[in-house]
């Protein structure tokens, strides 16, 4: 939850007898933000708000459609999040993921490389792993009719088929898999572009903390009823933690940090540490080593970086936090939390992590809380599009990455 920057990008905006406040331009220009709007049946903004950026309509977080194609777009033609690969260690070890109404297997073949299947046989259809995480012994099996295929998703057996049948016909249908420094990421897409140019920037700007290295400590998985972009929201913006965060804000100063420009592909920034505190836990106190690698300067912030569509990636100086977003319905996010710490610190007989569990469950169940309040007073017939404050630039520029999308995707179905 980084907070956001009140200096950059603003234009000040004249009344008859001062300059009476600051408001964001729109990134991608007023009209083009106005005729993304109307074209979905938004009203004319006024003179008094024409300038001023805002909230989404109502339909964004409430209409099943709109939801569909959203999770069409974000989560079957971008490469999302669905892991980490310490979760597949050996060959034969795989995990589920649930994505857009899809079972994906995700494996690793007996050389060690990731893959990734439709969970589906290619005899009659039936789903072959009904467990959420197991060890597959050496081959993946149906068990309806006993159709047998390999760790590389290639066909082994088919009992009683046809003379002349072809098993190479009928490998599992696959789905492109890659890593990025210890996080899986998966793409639905026949022929994705490669992970790196949606990554950008990401690995070289994350390098120090070496998050290949880490090893998963606790996963939480909390089901919230809100739709997927107002915790998207919640957590790029910290201006609700005076009030909503007691304890994060003893800890950490609200609006201390930077934020970077954002991106195509994330958006995010730091937060500075304040009351003497060296890590986000229940007293501030560091019971770690710092994460090898780390600068003076990385060692005294967190950063809180949102990689779309899916991954909230909050790096600290002593462990990682991530997040991903599972949409459900269109109110209603399932959200698995995980702690991160580095291998060489769990094993140590003194080694401590609850103080950081604690303290982020506490939080989660804060921001889940507040998110599931958003979701009720925006399904209300009352509810209109609300303009942000100066320092929600992170917010706004979420809201206009979910606009440029729709855009794009209309544009291709009108081809």
């Amino acid at each position: 939850m980084p907070k956001d920057q009140c200096d950059c990008g603003l234009v000040r905006r004249a009344t008859s007898a001062k300059v009476d406040s600051c408001y964001k331009i729109l990134p991608l220009g007023i009209q083009r933000f106005q005729s993304l709007l109307l074209g979905a049946g938004a009203e004319m903004p006024t003179s008094e708000t024409q300038s001023v950026a805002t909230t989404l309509p109502a339909r964004y977080y409430t209409d099943p459609d709109l939801f569909r194609d959203e999770v069409e777009r974000f989560y079957c033609q971008t490469w999302i999040c669905a892991g980490r690969a310490n979760q597949v260690p050996t060959p034969g070890d795989y995990f589920l993921r649930e994505v857009a109404g899809e079972s994906l297997i995700i494996t690793r073949d007996q050389g060690g490389s990731l893959k990734s299947f439709f969970n589906v046989c290619r005899h009659r259809g039936t789903r072959i792993c009904a467990r959420a995480e197991g060890h597959f012994p050496g081959r993946i099996q149906c068990g309806y009719h006993g159709w047998t295929y390999g760790l590389d998703g290639s066909l082994l057996g088919a009992p009683h088929v046809h003379e002349g049948f072809c098993r190479e016909n009928y490998p599992l249908n696959r789905v492109h898999a890659d890593v990025w420094d210890g996080h899986i990421f998966i793409h639905l897409g026949s022929e994705p572009a490669p992970l790196a140019s949606q990554l950008e920037d990401l690995p070289q700007k994350f390098s120090h903390w070496q998050m290949a290295e880490l090893r998963t400590y606790r996963r939480i998985e909390y089901e919230v009823k809100a739709n997927w972009k107002l915790i998207m929201l919640n957590y790029n913006e910290c201006l609700h933690c005076p009030i909503l965060h007691p304890a994060l804000s003893a800890i950490s100063d609200y609006l201390s940090g930077e934020n970077d420009q954002p991106r195509r592909g994330y958006i995010g920034g730091s937060m500075e540490f304040q009351g003497g505190a060296k890590t986000m836990s229940k007293n501030g106190k560091l019971l770690r080593d710092y994460l090898p690698g780390l600068t003076a300067d990385e060692r005294n912030k967190v950063y809180y970086y949102a990689v779309f569509p899916n991954l909230l990636l909050s790096l600290h100086p002593d462990y990682m936090m991530t997040h991903t977003l599972w949409p459900r319905a269109v109110d209603r996010t399932d959200v698995i939390c995980e702690w991160h710490f580095h291998a060489a610190e769990m094993v140590k007989p003194n080694f401590e992590a609850d103080d950081a569990v604690e303290f982020w469950d506490m939080t989660n169940r804060e921001d889940w809380a507040i998110s599931e309040l958003s979701q009720a007073g925006i399904k209300s017939r009352a509810y209109k599009p609300g303009p942000y404050s100066r320092c929600e630039s992170l917010p706004h520029a979420f809201d206009q990455m979910v606009l440029d999308r729709e855009r794009q995707g209309l544009k291709k179905q009108l081809r």
